[in-house]
């Protein structure tokens, strides 16, 4: 190859990278604005923010957002919303606490009962928007009502939890069965390893699988940065886990195995499975949707009834966090997940979203949560900040397509 010949080469790699960047600027935007976040309240609280437990307080704080986000940005792609997930985070946690402290139930079968709750909460919500066509905007809110007057209901001031079996859920960890390498968790450590090589496992096969249906990979120095910046990220992640905790116990929190598995459970439900396609396809266009033999009403049932099941999940999580059913749980929590999705990319008219940019504007949340609330900042200036945030993410979000269009 001659020198000319090799320059030319260097240079359509050059412009090719440019080129892939600038198309998904706002998806690596949303990262980057996380890592200048987290940077930034680094430095304002001297340090403290990023020490090891509090990191595993940011997780164990913010998990209700992250799995209420999971189904409201699922929600919100086929243009729909829930207003209704803060009364039922109410709602199913008092149930909840009732069946263990008033019924005397085992802590794991009230968990059972309390998902299947969730469920049939989400096959009444359903049923009214797909098959009686009621807007989900007014079933939801109606929800958010009924679920919030129910929880007072049956709750009343307060219903406190004994077992410290159901509340270890928000505040352990899991067993250090490898025991401890050092002065850091051995089982939080070989996590670490295995997710590093497991994400570069996979953007490598997603370059193979994208090369073989004939179309054209990412370039390859793209998806070795994204690789490298993962593992600095993740191995970064896995220090604060593997140091945290107290002479007892440490390590990988459980809060964050059960936001974890949900997170690949339903980004492979939304990426990888005919139900996925079809929520993208409702959210684009319906009635092309509806024409090509899509249907619509199934999947919009179904959506509702998955927002349910994870009301009930973030309603367990919060209810083992608190250590108290109260009939003012879940204030808000419905703007935060739709906060999170919108500020994760998520389209205000639908189609467009992803679960891992929803997790991403969770963190953001987040982190200027318990940023400001380590710098002692007054809670009606957080939640102005807050909605500077969102409305900020929409405002780029709208002019971006304004731009291309």
């Amino acid at each position: 190859m001659s020198a000319a010949t090799a320059t030319s080469a260097q240079k359509k790699e050059k412009v090719s990278l440019l080129a892939t960047i600038g198309n998904n600027a706002r998806q690596y935007g949303i990262v980057g604005a996380l890592l200048v976040i987290v940077i930034a309240f680094e430095i304002l609280t001297g340090g403290v923010l990023l020490k090891p437990n509090s990191f595993v307080s940011l997780i164990q704080q913010n998990a209700y957002v992250i799995i209420l986000a999971i189904g409201m940005v699922m929600v919100i792609i086929a243009t729909h919303i829930d207003l209704s997930v803060g009364s039922l985070v109410a709602f199913i946690g008092g149930v909840c606490a009732l069946l263990m402290e008033r019924a005397g139930m085992n802590w794991m079968l009230a968990i059972l009962l309390s998902l299947i709750v969730g469920l049939i909460v989400g096959v009444w919500q359903g049923f009214w928007v797909a098959y009686v066509g009621i807007p989900g905007f007014i079933t939801t809110l109606a929800g958010m009502l009924m679920f919030r007057g129910l929880a007072t209901v049956i709750v009343g001031e307060s219903v406190p939890i004994t077992s410290n079996a159901f509340r270890g859920i928000a505040r352990d960890y899991l067993p250090n069965i490898l025991g401890f390498w050092g002065p850091f968790d051995g089982l939080t450590l070989v996590v670490g390893v295995l997710c590093i090589v497991g994400y570069a496992f996979s953007q490598l096969r997603k370059r193979k699988r994208v090369e073989k249906v004939g179309l054209v990979p990412e370039p390859m120095n793209l998806t070795i940065l994204k690789i490298v910046l993962a593992a600095v990220v993740i191995a970064f992640v896995t220090y604060l886990l593997a140091s945290s905790g107290n002479a007892e116990q440490g390590g990988i929190p459980i809060m964050l195995v059960i936001v974890g598995v949900l997170v690949l459970a339903y980004n492979f439900v939304l990426t990888r499975t005919v139900f996925g396609r079809h929520v993208y396809a409702v959210g684009g266009n319906r009635k092309a949707a509806i024409l090509s033999g899509i249907n619509t009403k199934r999947v919009d049932f179904l959506l509702f009834v998955h927002m349910g099941f994870l009301s009930a999940v973030a309603a367990v999580c919060m209810l083992s966090r608190l250590a108290s059913a109260t009939a003012q749980a879940g204030m808000e929590f419905e703007m935060d997940a739709i906060a999170a999705c919108f500020i994760g990319g998520t389209a205000v008219t639908g189609g467009i979203g992803t679960i891992p940019g929803a997790v991403v504007g969770a963190f953001v949340m987040g982190v200027i949560n318990q940023g400001l609330s380590i710098m002692g900042v007054d809670t009606a200036v957080v939640k102005t900040i807050k909605g500077l945030v969102l409305l900020l993410a929409v405002a780029v979000d709208i002019m971006s397509k304004r731009k291309k269009s």
